[in-house]
């Protein structure tokens, strides 16, 4: 595991030169994960996609549950979604690096806590939580977005 991941951190440093505008991008640069659910859309016009690929890293789009029920349950089924989205792409929880969550409370980072805990596998990836001041949109309790491998 430690290899992999030293083998991405390599991959990452050496686009630091296209990033900073030093080198040309590689080619392809950013393409739609090969069995993404698509581009979400409004008013026929284009959002964003639900998942996006940079060389071997899957960008997963802002997951969230749309439905009543407590942080507990809202977190369950996002983690499950999350999961189905890293499989449909050709990766998988344990191979997760990087996870923002977003709550709708503050005081429900406990809770969400309990729920969240083991589903990344013994190595968990890096995380950032925030509490969203204004609320999560459409009323979900919590919304999780990643940053995987292939």
């Amino acid at each position: 595991m430690k290899q992999k991941r030293r083998s991405l951190l390599k991959g990452l440093f050496s686009m630091a030169g296209y990033v900073t505008g030093l080198e040309s991008p590689p080619q392809p640069l950013v393409t739609p994960a090969s069995t993404a659910t698509g581009v979400v859309t409004h008013d026929d016009v284009p959002l964003y996609s639900s998942a996006t690929r940079l060389g071997n890293l899957l960008f997963l789009f802002g997951i969230g549950a749309h439905f009543d029920g407590d942080i507990k349950s809202h977190t369950d089924h996002v983690l499950n979604e999350l999961e189905k989205e890293l499989i449909k792409a050709g990766s998988s929880m344990d191979k997760v690096l990087k996870v923002s969550v977003l709550l709708h409370d503050p005081n429900d980072y406990q809770a969400m806590n309990e729920v969240y805990r083991g589903r990344f596998g013994p190595n968990p990836p890096v995380r950032t939580t925030v509490a969203v001041r204004s609320g999560i949109p459409n009323d979900s309790l919590v919304e999780i977005d990643c940053i995987a491998h292939l």
